[in-house]
């Protein structure tokens, strides 16, 4: 027998591509650091109307710190301060809050902002907007409230040939920011064949963020037997990126809060495990993932650099005058570290 003969193969050789971007958006990031400020300025309670953003760990730790989340703005106490979450809040509960004498800081992302204007903006012209996204999302409820008369919902390709307006020539589509790119494109294409005039935003709506984490996955997922992504099941832009891992050729994509999550049987003959993190999930625990990966031989990591984001937001404008006011700084973070302990 030659030595060639004798030669056992070769082992796997495990390797993990890590995404870049992943993690914290400039969004998110502004909607923690506010709530973190608030605490700092006004001392525990705050209250925070719904979850700040959709991050398990993130909510549980600003809870340990003081903050009180609510469902309503009518369970937070006469004259206390409430913050509104990143995913932006209906003109209503605006109403509620000054009814209930509250301090309110509105933590909303400028980039959903920007979309309820441009609602207000076609409704104030009578056009008829279709919303594409997710019924009961945050994001929607609060952009459907800003013209409620002039809005549909559309949650996505199937639900077009059900719809009806009252003029074909006035119709305009808008979007949650944090849905799939190419889904949402579908949706636009079927509802161009039925309403051809129909126009288009004045800018893009899905967030550079959700764009850029997709695209990231995209070109990874052909290579991955696994794709390990980092977010909480209510996050939509986490849940989207498993589902474009496997539409590109993930052999298999899971969700996860955090490491201990992940399922030993998973990595069953898997050579290279794809992983990502949701916009609003901060890179501890993504190092927690990649430590686990690391303990069962997965310790070569190759970074997929996708796009470069340089983004940054202004805190609201309350929390920067009070903090000028009392010396205090008000710089972000912009690394998508989150500070607390992990799971």
């Amino acid at each position: 027998m030659s030595s060639a003969q004798m030669t056992p193969p070769a082992s796997p050789r495990k390797r993990v591509l890590l995404a870049a971007p992943r993690g914290y958006c400039a969004g998110v990031d502004r909607a923690v650091v506010t709530v973190e400020k608030a605490l700092e300025l006004y001392g525990p309670p705050v209250y925070v109307r719904k979850e700040i953003v959709h991050n398990k760990h993130v909510v549980t730790t600003l809870e340990k710190r003081g903050a009180i989340f609510v469902d309503e703005t009518q369970q937070v106490p006469e004259g206390a301060t409430v913050v509104f979450s990143a995913h932006g809040v209906a003109p209503v509960v605006h109403e509620e809050a000054r009814s209930l004498g509250l301090k309110t800081i509105d933590a909303t992302c400028p980039l959903v902002t920007k979309v309820h204007r441009e609602a207000v903006r076609f409704a104030t012209h009578d056009y008829d907007i279709l919303l594409i996204g997710h019924e009961g999302h945050e994001e929607v409820v609060g952009t459907s409230g800003e013209a409620p008369e002039h809005i549909t919902l559309v949650e996505g390709p199937d639900d077009v040939d059900h719809i009806t307006v009252r003029d074909p020539e006035k119709v305009v589509w808008l979007s949650q920011t944090t849905l799939s790119v190419d889904e949402t494109m579908e949706t636009v294409r079927r509802l161009r064949e039925r309403f051809p005039a129909m126009q288009d935003p004045p800018s893009d709506d899905i967030c550079y963020a959700t764009q850029n984490r997709q695209l990231a996955v995209k070109q990874m997922a052909k290579d991955c037997d696994l794709m390990i992504v980092v977010g909480s099941r209510n996050s939509s832009n986490s849940v989207r990126l498993v589902e474009v891992a496997l539409e590109h050729g993930a052999r298999a994509g899971h969700l996860v809060d955090y490491a201990d999550e992940i399922d030993p049987t998973w990595l069953d003959d898997v050579e290279v495990v794809g992983v990502t993190s949701g916009a609003s999930v901060p890179e501890v625990l993504v190092r927690g993932v990649l430590d686990f990966l690391a303990g069962r031989g997965y310790d070569e990591v190759t970074p997929v650099i996708a796009a470069e984001e340089s983004l940054t937001f202004s805190l609201p404008n309350e929390i920067r005058r009070d903090l000028k006011a009392r010396g205090m700084s008000d710089k972000m973070r912009h690394d998508g570290s989150f500070a607390g302990s992990l799971h």
